[in-house]
């Protein structure tokens, strides 16, 4: 098994890691809209916090040698059931062509009230033992 952690003060705290490749397969953990420093990006705007998600999944696959074309399930959580148009829209735009299996649910909150989404995602690279 191998892992991938970003070193935030949240995978220490709760021991667990970004992302975990077992075989062929690649789970990334529940991932926000937070950059490199910690702080949000896209503050009241889904689109912006979603795209800011996935390029921090995308990374998080680039250390296995995958990408966003190796998804093959995605789990979405949002703060508000009326942004549902507009995260379908760039969950769409996103993985257009890829299709993966897709969940998403609305939740009460997320671990910071400005965060609106939430995304985590298991893929496969085939080839890896």
């Amino acid at each position: 098994m191998k892992k991938y952690s970003t070193g935030t003060r949240w995978e220490e705290l709760a021991s667990y890691c970004r992302a975990r490749q077992v075989g062929p397969h690649i789970y990334v953990a529940g991932t926000t809209s937070v950059d490199d420093d910690g702080n949000i990006v896209g503050v009241g705007d889904m689109a912006a916090q979603f795209n800011q998600c996935l390029d921090r999944i995308e990374k998080a696959l680039n250390h296995f040698g995958a990408g966003l074309q190796h998804v093959v399930r995605s789990r979405v959580y949002l703060t508000r059931i009326n942004l549902f148009d507009e995260y379908a829209r760039e969950h769409g735009r996103r993985f257009k062509g890829i299709e993966p299996v897709n969940t998403m649910v609305e939740v009460s909150a997320l671990v910071h009230p400005d965060m609106l989404v939430e995304v985590e995602v298991d893929a496969y690279l085939p080839g890896k033992p």
